[in-house]
């Protein structure tokens, strides 16, 4: 049986993945499964799949759930903390990986299991936003497997063809064509952004997600974090790479070919679809996704993302073509400007606000060893959390 880490087995892709999996019994086994603080739903996790292991970030919720787990009689051992989801992730019962954890959180244990050469199912985008070029080194030598969950990225590694890993040129590809819905204020009056509030931000028009990628959504800072995402998976420079609003969330992504050909992957916004790839791959297996009916659909629409209203788009780029730690700078600052839209600390446009100004005033370096990435991404959160601070005292 193939073993599985879920890290992150809480949230919305844990969840789905255990949904997919459970509909192939006997094919695979799930070795942990880990959680930031939710001891109860973790505690019903182990409870059904009684995992050898289970890891939770926080102390006090590790020995909340070690001790609800003893007194159910239950032998799932609880290990703590970032070391304890790196154990989890490198073990040699553990097969794959499912990276979900959301943000910077998930790079250290995503980035043991590519080093421990594991099939490594990345739904955490900011892994390879912040140290793109030392994870795909990690993956290179261990001969790790990497397979991407985001929706638009599977969509393109099923459109690509065999052997694009040679470089997109040799296998006459022009464009890779990432998808976005344009969130719930696509067509909101820029004046109205001002006042709206954070659960308005976090209702998704067509996916079921988180609410910090939620609200990625709605800034498309979570589009601008795919560019860069994308040029690391497949190799290629940000020219190369085109964000398409597409209201229905029908074509996930598509590639263009030297020919002419434009090929699109379709499907109904559900994430099991791009999970049962990656698990299945290079098979295919049952999702328990509704089939698509195109004749409901009638109609696909494509827009230009409007720059006024998504000016995340333009910061990520800016942070790619700068390079080095850019980007990690880019991810922290996005990071605790959602975490403060998010309590009501600042305004929605401002989340953008505060990135632009830590790229402008923390210097970015050769990210030539992790303890840079860190120092950049703990500098970068440092000056976007004053620059909150000094928002809220007004």
């Amino acid at each position: 049986m193939i073993g599985i880490a879920i890290l992150g087995s809480t949230g919305t892709i844990g969840v789905n993945t255990l949904d997919v999996i459970a509909r192939e019994p006997g094919r695979y086994r799930v070795t942990a499964l880990t959680a930031n603080k939710n001891v109860d739903a973790l505690f019903e996790q182990c409870r059904t799949w009684r995992p050898p292991l289970a890891v939770m970030v926080d102390t006090a919720a590790a020995k909340r759930l070690s001790q609800a787990l003893r007194a159910e009689g239950i032998a799932t051992e609880v290990l703590v903390g970032t070391e304890g989801l790196c154990d989890v992730a490198r073990h040699p019962e553990t097969h794959y990986v499912m990276a979900g954890i959301v943000g910077a959180a998930g790079l250290l244990p995503n980035l043991a299991a590519a080093r421990a050469g594991k099939r490594v199912m990345l739904a955490n985008k900011e892994s390879l936003v912040m140290s793109g070029q030392l994870f795909m080194d990690a993956v290179r030598l261990s001969g790790a497997e990497l397979l991407p969950i985001d929706s638009e990225h599977n969509a393109v590694f099923q459109c690509m063809p065999t052997g694009f890993s040679r470089g997109l040129n040799e296998v006459g590809v022009t464009r890779i064509l990432l998808t976005a819905s344009g969130g719930p204020f696509r067509t909101r009056e820029l004046t109205e952004l001002e006042h709206v509030t954070p659960d308005q931000a976090c209702a998704h028009p067509k996916w079921v997600m988180g609410r910090k990628i939620s609200v990625d959504s709605a800034t498309m800072m979570n589009k601008g974090l795919e560019i860069i995402e994308a040029c690391w998976l497949f190799g290629t420079t940000q020219e190369r790479v085109e964000v398409v609003v597409h209201p229905q969330s029908v074509i996930h992504s598509m590639v263009e070919y030297v020919d002419g050909s434009v090929l699109a992957q379709l499907g109904n916004p559900d994430m099991r679809t791009p999970i049962a790839f990656a698990l299945a791959w290079p098979e295919r297996m049952a999702s328990g996704v509704a089939t698509l009916n195109l004749f409901d659909i009638r109609k696909l629409e494509f827009e230009e993302p409007d720059p006024r209203r998504f000016p995340s788009l333009r910061l990520a780029r800016e942070a790619l073509t700068a390079g080095g730690t850019a980007a990690a700078i880019l991810n922290a600052a996005n990071e605790e400007a959602v975490s403060a839209f998010l309590a009501n600390e600042i305004r929605f446009p401002r989340i953008a606000a505060v990135v632009e100004e830590t790229l402008d005033k923390i210097d970015s370096s050769a990210a030539t060893d992790l303890d840079i990435v860190l120092d950049a991404d703990r500098r970068a959160r440092e000056h976007a959390l004053g620059i909150v601070r000094r928002q809220s005292s007004r």
